[in-house]
């Protein structure tokens, strides 16, 4: 097993090598505007996964996709040349769909924001069905409405609590 590392380095060199094969040797006219996007290495450093993109409809992919198979040949024996290695490894070309990915998040993600501020727009002239306050109090206890009934008549619990008591006649 190799270094991570190395095999990290060997996928970059795999990278940089094959775009610019493509760019330059292969003149197949199938192949249209393909873009490497990303190149992985197996542990091993025998086998070798190439991503792309290519711009354009599905009928450019396909014939992008068959002119890269066709021309892997051609590709390995280029990388194996300029790299150098005893093992050049097989490489395997991958339709990449992470920017059809991005792209789709893009979009879903612009919705919600559409929404969002749609809903805030409603919410702004909203007001509540019911009370500002929807949650129920306990009742008081009778010895607090009798302080809530002083406190009404004038003054604090304090204040009548200075004053003079009076005598009360209970009829």
């Amino acid at each position: 097993m190799a270094d991570p590392a190395r095999a990290r380095k060997l996928a970059v060199r795999i990278r940089q090598i094959v775009s610019a094969a493509i760019e330059s040797q292969i003149k197949d006219p199938r192949l249209g505007m393909v873009t490497v996007t990303d190149a992985r290495v197996t542990s091993d450093l025998r086998e070798a996964t190439v991503f792309y993109t290519v711009y354009g409809d599905a009928t450019q992919v396909e014939d992008s996709a068959r002119a890269l198979a066709s021309a892997t040949g051609v590709l390995r024996s280029t990388v194996g040349k300029q790299t150098g290695i005893k093992f050049v490894p097989t490489l395997a070309f991958v339709a990449d769909h992470v920017p059809d990915t991005a792209r789709e998040l893009d979009e879903a993600l612009e919705r919600v924001r559409h929404a969002d501020a749609e809903l805030a727009r409603i919410r702004a002239g909203a007001t509540y069905a019911g009370d500002a306050d929807p949650y129920r109090r306990a009742p008081e206890d009778d010895d607090e409405d009798d302080s809530a009934e002083d406190r009404s008549a004038g003054g604090t619990a304090d204040d009548i609590a200075d004053e003079p008591t009076r005598s009360r006649s209970v009829s």
